[in-house]
Order: C-alpha cells, then sequence, then structure tokens
C-alpha cells in the first residue's frame, strides 16, 4: 500500500514538473518585470528593470489600433500588426501578446505557426474563413466561416490560416496569443524563401515536383505581411 502511494505522489510530482517544462512563457515571481532592453545580460526573455526606475508608460502603447492598415503592399492581401514585448517592455514575463490583422478583399494570413503560443481569434468586421490542420500522422482540417464577433482558437505550434473571401469587403481582426514573443513562421516563406535557399533536390522530393517547379517558386518574392 505505502508503495502505491508513494508511486502516485511520484507520478504527481512529475506531471507537475512537466507541465512547467513546457508552458510557453515562465510564470511571473513577482508583480511585474518590465524588460530592460538596453541591458547586455543575455537571458531567456529579458531582464528586469530596476522596480524603482519603472514608469506607467512601459506599460502603455499609442499603438492606434483603432486605424486601418494599409494592405495593398502585401502580395498576400493582409497586414499583421503585432504587439509584443518588442513594442511594449510591461509584457515581459506575462505571457501575453496582441495583433490586429486587417484583410483586403479576397485577402489572407497565409499558411502560419506560432511556435510558442495558441492564439484566439474574435473578427471585428467582415467575414473570415479560418482553420488549422493536425500534426502528422492525421493532417486533419478544421474550418469555420466567421462573421462579426465570432472567435476561433488555434492550438499552440499547429498550422493555421484566415481568409476574406468577400470580393468587395475587406475583414478586421483582432488575435491574443499566450506569448509575449509569440513568434511567427509563415510556411511558403519559410520553405521556399530561406536564406541560404534549401537544396531544390531536397523540395523536389519532399513536394514531388520537377526541380524547375521548385526554382521558379524560390525566385519569387515571399514579403512579410508582419509588421
Amino acid at each position: 500500500m505505502a508503495s502505491s502511494t508513494t508511486f502516485l505522489v511520484l507520478t504527481a510530482v512529475l506531471a507537475l514538473l512537466s507541465w512547467q517544462v513546457i508552458a510557453s512563457d515562465p510564470s511571473p515571481l513577482q508583480d511585474f518585470c518590465v524588460a530592460d532592453k538596453e541591458s547586455h545580460v543575455r537571458v531567456n526573455g529579458f531582464v528586469c528593470k530596476d522596480p524603482k526606475d519603472v514608469k506607467a508608460d512601459d506599460f502603455f502603447l499609442a499603438a492606434n489600433l483603432d486605424k486601418p492598415r494599409d494592405t495593398t503592399m502585401s502580395k498576400v492581401g493582409s497586414n499583421v500588426t503585432l504587439i509584443n514585448v518588442m513594442r511594449l517592455p510591461g509584457l515581459n514575463t506575462l505571457g501575453i501578446s496582441l495583433a490586429r490583422i486587417d484583410y483586403a478583399p479576397l485577402g489572407e494570413n497565409p499558411p502560419h505557426t506560432h511556435p510558442r503560443a495558441t492564439e484566439i481569434l474574435t473578427v471585428l468586421e467582415g467575414t473570415l474563413y479560418v482553420g488549422f490542420v493536425t500534426s502528422n500522422q492525421d493532417n486533419k482540417l478544421f474550418t469555420k466561416m466567421l462573421n462579426k464577433g465570432d472567435v476561433f482558437v488555434f492550438p499552440e505550434g499547429l498550422i493555421h490560416f484566415q481568409f476574406n473571401p468577400c470580393p468587395d469587403k475587406p475583414a478586421v481582426a483582432i488575435a491574443a496569443l499566450s506569448s509575449q514573443n509569440p513568434g511567427a513562421i509563415t510556411i511558403a516563406n519559410a520553405v521556399f524563401g530561406s536564406k541560404p535557399p534549401i537544396s531544390d533536390d531536397v523540395l523536389a522530393k519532399a513536394l514531388q515536383v520537377e526541380k524547375k517547379t521548385v526554382d521558379w517558386l524560390q525566385v519569387q518574392f515571399w514579403g512579410d505581411n508582419h509588421n
């Protein structure tokens, strides 16, 4: 009986430790840890500014998120305005960030992934066709058509997208992400626009296409829709 109890306690402790290990961002150990971007000390995140030097402006950003963004310069017809710890130092260690996404008519936020965050998105204006794909082996696609006021969740690390199906109306969404620095990997940009480029032999084999098709894709301009 004693050995059974010991095993259960040990299992519970290991589960708690595992949860801490896989958490996207560490939990804060004080009220706040405003990022000190002037520090030369390298840590996973940012060193804390001395609390005596912290001001209200460290938690404030005049981001103008109520203003429409220009989508005409984006080849995919979208503009992502991300508010993360790089722009708002007070977010350091708090495990959250925010983005406004503007979509031109028929514009999209192309398939991408956030390696460090789950995303929850709500539509402010227009309509969006959204979805995500599960990991191997299933690669199951979950999709939904969202209207104004609707909410959808994209699990951490999974490839997802948003598309404005309306040919004559823009769309706007706000997304919250569970990391101070969620990161973004746009699939096409990473595969075809890496520097230096991935060998066309590798990509031709992986995609089961001719190398000339890969070569053509790699010389395209793979622009970023984030600012």
